[in-house]
């Protein structure tokens, strides 16, 4: 990028790429005081560390962080019609996605219907090299990735979750490499940490509500509030959206759309990317008064 932003004919200064790690060129960007603003992308722990490494110098602090997005089926919902385009979004890009709607939540009579389409969802996804061309997934990103969601997984276990499909255990064919089993949960309640921690990989969970009043006290049970789906009738969905307590919602989609404004509620960030919104939030407004007529 910084190759064709200068073969544009950009000037100097105008863009410039600095390379580094977050705890040495991250600190240093959000402490300086010619820095007016920071926008960030990342963790919501990391975050806050930027937010406080700002603060000294009053700059502006945009973010764009963690989620734990929810999935709200609708009751009447045809599960082969809405429920692929959804829960796609738990497994591409090998479920490392600030978006990813994995809390599935379901009517109760409904779970285990849920439940068993989901697993065949799950159990048909193949992990393999992500350097050959295929319908398959690859590994997370590192070694702390990947113990932070065998770790989950287990708690979920550990917890009484059932555990429909996946685990612990790499896939069958794979005996190295950070790959995770597509992993799909049943029976998750908002107490346990599956319900509450972002896992970053390919695990969905299916939570029961009696009403969709329960279904949206449970969707909005959450430090996050990045993203939310709802999957059902389009016009029975326009009615639940606004009381998603998310900074986006998808009815029957999981993406964002390309135009609008990228961004959450509560511990998920503030401002917003792309979109009219997204060019507002790095610029100030100045007042002048007095000119002449």
């Amino acid at each position: 990028f910084a190759e064709v932003m200068d073969a544009a004919g950009v000037p100097p200064g105008v863009f410039n790429l600095v390379q580094g790690d977050g705890p040495t060129v991250g600190a240093a960007i959000s402490a300086h005081p010619d820095v007016d603003m920071v926008s960030f992308t990342g963790s919501t722990r990391a975050g806050i560390l930027v937010a406080k490494s700002a603060a000294d110098t009053v700059k502006r602090v945009h973010q764009e962080l963690g989620g734990k997005s929810p999935n709200v089926v609708l009751p009447d919902a045809k599960f082969e019609e809405v429920l692929p385009p959804t829960v796609q979004g738990v497994l591409i890009n090998s479920g490392q996605s600030c978006i990813a709607p994995t809390r599935i939540l379901v009517q109760k009579d409904r779970a285990q219907e849920a439940a068993t389409f989901v697993k065949a969802m799950f159990e048909g996804t193949s992990v393999g090299d992500p350097m050959q061309e295929g319908m398959h997934i690859g590994p997370v990103v590192n070694k702390a990735q990947y113990e932070k969601i065998q770790g989950l997984i287990q708690s979920a276990i550990d917890e009484g979750a059932t555990l429909e499909t996946g685990g612990t255990d790499r896939p069958a064919d794979l005996n190295r490499g950070y790959y995770i089993k597509p992993t799909v949960f049943s029976g998750v309640t908002p107490d346990m940490r599956i319900a509450k921690e972002e896992v970053f990989g390919p695990v969905a969970t299916i939570m029961a509500y009696d009403d969709l009043d329960q279904a949206i006290a449970i969707a909005n049970d959450t430090e996050y509030g990045l993203s939310a789906v709802v999957s059902g009738d389009p016009a029975k969905a326009a009615e639940i959206a606004p009381k998603l307590r998310a900074g986006m919602v998808a009815i029957n989609n999981w993406g964002p759309n390309p135009g609008a404004p990228f961004g959450g509620y509560k511990q998920s960030g503030n401002g917003r990317e792309a979109g009219l919104f997204g060019l507002k939030d790095f610029m100030e407004v100045k007042a002048i008064s007095g000119l002449p007529a």
